[in-house]
């Protein structure tokens, strides 16, 4: 499988944008799908993660972000809300197949078996 991530672009704080993580040479039905962001000079975080329309989310997006997946065109989204300059990051998306990582490991990079090749948001005035 290979991911596709885009819509990253430069946006003021406050304002939205809506990731895509698209697939291809398979299907990511049955697969938990995550994105995950890292800024210059720190380590990838895990942002959210969803998987038969269950999302978790990093308590620093919660309520401003959110994850859906459309199976039919085996794709990944990212909508993100209300936007700050502390959002600003490559952004990643990544796929866990079946047997799926445990709740508990599932912010953890290792878990993850394919990842794309980032887009960066810009959150900034």
């Amino acid at each position: 499988v290979q991911l596709q991530a885009s819509g990253g672009g430069l946006v003021q704080p406050g304002g939205s944008l809506r990731l895509s993580c698209a697939a291809s040479g398979g299907t990511i039905r049955d697969y938990a799908m995550a994105w995950f962001r890292q800024a210059p000079g720190k380590e990838r975080e895990f942002v959210s993660r969803i998987r038969s329309g269950v999302a978790y989310y990093a308590g620093s997006v919660k309520g401003r972000f959110a994850a859906s997946r459309d199976n039919a065109k085996n794709t990944a989204y990212l909508q993100m809300n209300s936007l700050k300059p502390e959002d600003t990051a490559v952004y990643y998306c990544a796929a866990d197949p079946p047997p799926y990582a445990i709740l508990s490991s599932q912010e953890d990079t290792t878990q993850y078996d394919y990842w794309g090749q980032g887009t960066q948001v810009t959150v900034s005035s």
